[in-house]
C-alpha cells in the first residue's frame, strides 16, 4: 500500500465530533503501553506522527487519523492502566460503546496485545465485548522481536487458546522493528476499499 498523505482529522470525545464522510473506518484498541501509536506510524511509513508516550494512559481521545483520503485509522484510548481513576475509565468505556454503537462504516478492529505475555483479564473483555457489538476483529501480537524465535510459536499457541478466536477472526505476528506484520495490516485494510494500491 503506497501511503501519499495522513492527518489527524479529528480528536473526538463524543458521537457528534466523527467525521461525518463515511469514509471506511479501523478501529485500534488494546491496553496502554501495548505499542498503538507505533502500529500506526509502521502503517502510515512515518516514523513519529503518531505520538509515542512513555506515560501510559496518556491518550483521551479518539483519533481519526485520515490516509491518502481514502479510509480513517481511529485510535481509540488505551484501557487497563491501574493508574487512571475508575470515573476515567468509565468515561473512555463510554466513549469506545458509543462509537462501536453507532459507527456503520467501521470494517474492522485490529485489537492490539503483548506477544510476550499471555493475554490480560483485560483483554479477554475487549475482545468479548467487540464480539457483542459483533465487529469483525485481527488480533495484532505487537513487539514479536523481543520474544526468541524458538519461543514464538509456544507464545502464538497460548494467545489463540487463551482469547479462542471465533472464524472469521485472525491473528497478526507484528513488530514495528523489523516489519513483521505490516504487509498483511494492509492488505486487511485493501480488502474493504474500492481499488487495491501495492507499492
Amino acid at each position: 500500500m503506497k501511503i501519499s498523505n495522513v492527518t489527524l482529522a479529528i480528536s473526538a470525545v463524543r458521537r457528534s465530533q466523527y467525521p461525518k464522510d463515511g469514509k471506511p473506518e479501523f478501529l485500534l484498541v488494546g491496553r496502554s503501553n501495548v505499542g498503538k501509536s507505533s502500529f500506526i506510524n509502521t502503517l502510515i511509513n512515518r516514523k513519529n506522527y503518531a505520538r509515542i508516550s512513555s506515560r501510559p494512559g496518556k491518550t483521551q481521545t479518539i483519533n481519526f487519523y485520515l490516509v491518502n483520503n481514502d479510509f480513517y485509522l481511529v485510535d481509540a484510548p488505551g484501557y487497563g492502566y491501574a493508574s487512571l481513576t475508575k470515573k476515567k475509565q468509565m468515561r473512555f468505556g463510554m466513549m469506545v460503546e458509543e462509537y462501536l454503537a453507532t459507527r456503520t462504516n467501521l470494517k474492522e478492529v485490529f485489537m492490539l496485545i503483548d506477544f510476550r505475555h499471555k493475554p490480560t483479564e483485560y483483554d479477554l473483555m475487549m475482545y468479548d465485548f467487540l464480539k457483542y457489538h459483533d465487529k469483525r476483529v485481527t488480533v495484532v501480537a505487537t513487539k514479536v522481536d523481543k520474544v526468541s524465535v524458538n519461543q514464538r510459536e509456544k507464545n502464538k499457541r497460548l494467545i489463540l487458546d487463551t482469547l479462542d478466536l471465533v472464524i472469521g477472526d485472525s491473528l497478526i505476528m507484528f513488530s514495528n522493528v523489523t516489519k513483521d506484520g505490516k504487509k498483511e495490516a494492509h492488505a486487511i485494510i485493501e480488502r474493504y476499499l474500492d481499488f487495491v494500491d501495492v507499492e
